[in-house]
């Protein structure tokens, strides 16, 4: 199982999110390329807004890689059985109900049948200076990046409970990512996996940010943006083996 390989081992982990929608099949496949050959840990589908169909994108990757696929789903409309697992997103920074329950509840039924792993996950939004199409979609306000007490606090919540991950976000695209001491505060007072992802571009940024407690980094526009530097980024994992 996915949740068990992050426990079961203290090497850090790198994700690729996959937004469908900044996707053509030929880009998707020269990503993959890439992917394949840098030992990225998982392949993350979704996003705040996705208009083509995830069942054509996870079916591409399930062809083209044998990297697990894991969804990030924006909406309901982001589900598909033919993926490996779920991160069951719980914007547990925002106050909007649909975002906490309200589309969780639409979506048991589905989720129970589908046999994808689920991976209960809370997930906090960080103020990355601009509007973020999370922010604007969810219709929450992020954490502001200097109230680094506020996160901490948010993140034991929800470890508390239950959630098997934590996710700090700063949007895609962000123009600045969560920073290294956000980060340090909440991995010292959780024991749940840390996610992080939201502005990540440079190999530089992703030392920085495990170095602080990052278990998993994930990254999506930088490589949508330039493939080739999937290698540098992957590589900066590789370091903490």
């Amino acid at each position: 199982m996915i949740y068990n390989t992050l426990l079961s081992s203290l090497a850090k982990k790198f994700a690729l999110l996959i937004d469908p929608d900044n996707q053509t099949e030929n880009s998707l496949v020269k990503i993959l390329s890439f992917a394949n050959t840098t030992g990225i840990d998982f392949i993350m589908v979704g996003g705040s807004l996705v208009s083509n169909p995830i069942d054509q994108t996870v079916e591409i990757i399930k062809n083209t890689t044998t990297i697990p696929v894991v969804l990030f789903p924006g909406s309901l409309l982001q589900l598909s059985e033919k993926a490996d697992a779920i991160l069951l997103l719980a914007l547990i920074s925002g106050r909007n109900p649909d975002y906490l329950i309200g589309n969780h509840v639409l979506a048991a039924h589905f989720l129970k049948k589908s046999g994808l792993e689920i991976i209960p996950t809370g997930y906090i939004l960080i103020d990355g200076k601009s509007v973020s199409s999370v922010e604007y979609i969810s219709n929450t306000r992020p954490i502001p990046i200097e109230k680094a007490d506020i996160v901490v606090a948010t993140a034991l919540a929800g470890e508390m409970l239950g959630h098997k991950m934590i996710y700090l976000e700063a949007g895609s695209g962000a123009d600045r990512r969560v920073s290294e001491r956000v980060v340090a505060e909440v991995k010292k007072n959780i024991r749940v996996p840390l996610m992080v992802g939201g502005g990540i571009r440079t190999p530089e940024d992703a030392l920085n940010l495990y170095k602080a407690g990052a278990d998993i980094i994930v990254v999506g526009s930088a490589a949508e943006d330039d493939p080739e530097i999937l290698k540098q980024l992957v590589a900066v994992k590789n370091k903490f083996v």
